[in-house]
């Protein structure tokens, strides 16, 4: 054990006198490293940070949940275009019937887009509020949560259509401002008074926002259908969409294979018939992102294996030139009984502390700029500990690789001819 722990202490220090005698020396061979590590590393804390900000998004929806649309998420929006655009929008009486008929879900939820109101407070408004109700179930699906008091609407309040909103929390600072509790004051929006009972939370720096209900104003669609003149079996009403969220334990496709009996049933389509409509998932735009995560990493992987590759060289170069000079006293180590692995694991050593610093030059590097990006864009981007565990991992196998030859060459040394240099 004390034979092992010299070794360390020996070539610890004398990687720390290759970098004090031979600064610029140094500083250009561990340079490949450093940017070797500041690739692999750096780009995959950038994805990690994006990655479980969209998983996190989606995750707030939750993967057991149907999103029936037009049009399916999987797809090129513009390469079916006017096909989709053809199809049939949902209608209320196809979300009651799926409401009464699904064995397999657990709530079914119905909304509908209104259009852009300008909302109003006192002498305060926000144009462009995104207008549109929303059925019951709703809250449950999006998982609503709000500010402060507020509340979703109760059963009473929807089943009666009464006159009362919730606002996302844009719609809410643009009217009220700070300091301002907008719970139980009326608005004004399409001509008619609504008392508001609930402000939904910010959906924050998300990236991947599904349903982002920041710029919205919502009613209850029974409010909707008696007093803004909405007649949902019209299809320019405006767009709609239902979603389901599976019973605990029931399998997703079990649940899509009955929506699509009871939807072409009510739309009396033949069998023969395409169906047209979409059923979509989470899960689908988690299998699209898991794609381009891996492409992503994939080239950050690619560039740093080549400046690691030349930093590899660098440090080569650097034991090569370390061991000639130090022939002689490798030769009286050997002379005096040292063991050829002893001179072979102290060779060796030096390459891995050389590289684990010009590693961790590339770490702090990395650390400094997520620091600065977060500070600077509020977007939580971090270096996990994990990453930092590769850095090092990565470091040492590399320092290995590059000494193996020059430790091996001083390992085989004919101690005699050794001390005559």
């Amino acid at each position: 054990m004390k034979q092992i722990l010299r070794i360390l202490y020996e070539g610890a220090a004398q990687a720390w006198q290759q970098l004090v005698a031979n600064k610029l020396r140094s500083f250009l061979s561990l340079l490949g490293i450093t940017i070797g590590i500041f690739c692999i590393i750096g780009v995959k804390s950038a994805v990690n940070s994006l990655e479980d900000n969209i998983r996190g998004s989606l995750a707030k929806l939750g993967n057991d949940v149907i999103y029936m649309d037009k049009f399916s998420w999987s797809e090129d929006p513009g390469q079916n275009f006017w096909k989709w655009m053809r199809r049939p929008n949902f209608t209320f009486s196809e979300y009651e019937n799926l409401r009464e008929k699904m064995t397999t879900a657990s709530q079914v939820g119905f909304w509908q887009f209104i259009g852009s109101k300008t909302a109003k407070w006192r002498s305060s408004s926000v144009e462009n509020a995104v207008f549109f109700s929303i059925t019951e179930d709703c809250g449950e699906i999006f998982r609503l949560e709000f500010q402060g008091e507020g509340r979703y609407f109760s059963p009473g309040e929807y089943n009666s259509g009464a006159e009362v909103c919730l606002l996302g929390a844009t719609i809410a600072e643009g009217l009220f401002g700070e300091g301002i509790d907008p719970v139980d004051k009326e608005i004004s929006i399409a001509g008619r008074k609504l008392k508001v009972i609930g402000v939904v939370k910010k959906s924050g720096n998300d990236i991947l926002q599904v349903m982002n209900f920041d710029d919205c104003v919502i009613i209850g669609h029974n409010l909707a259908r008696r007093g803004f003149n909405i007649r949902s079996s019209n299809p320019w009403a405006g767009n709609t969409s239902i979603g389901v969220r599976a019973r605990p334990g029931v399998d997703l496709e079990n649940v899509k294979d009955e929506i699509t009996g009871l939807l072409r049933a009510d739309r009396r389509l033949k069998p023969r018939e395409e169906t047209n409509f979409a059923l979509n998932t989470l899960t689908i735009l988690s299998g699209l992102f898991d794609s381009l995560f891996g492409v992503i990493n994939m080239a950050g992987f690619v560039i740093g294996v080549f400046a690691l590759i030349v930093g590899m060289f660098s440090v080569a170069n650097i034991m090569f030139v370390s061991v000639k000079e130090r022939t002689n006293i490798i030769g009286i180590k050997m002379a005096l009984g040292a063991k050829r692995w002893f001179i072979l694991l102290e060779i060796l050593f030096e390459a891995v502390a050389l590289c684990v610093v010009g590693g961790a030059l590339g770490l702090f590097f990395i650390w400094g700029i997520t620091l600065l990006i977060s500070t600077l864009i509020d977007f939580d981007i971090h270096l996990s500990l994990s990453n930092v565990l590769i850095g090092v991992v990565t470091s040492i196998i590399v320092g290995v690789l590059s000494g193996l030859i020059p430790a091996s060459q001083a390992s085989r040394m004919d101690p005699v001819e050794a001390i005559r240099k």
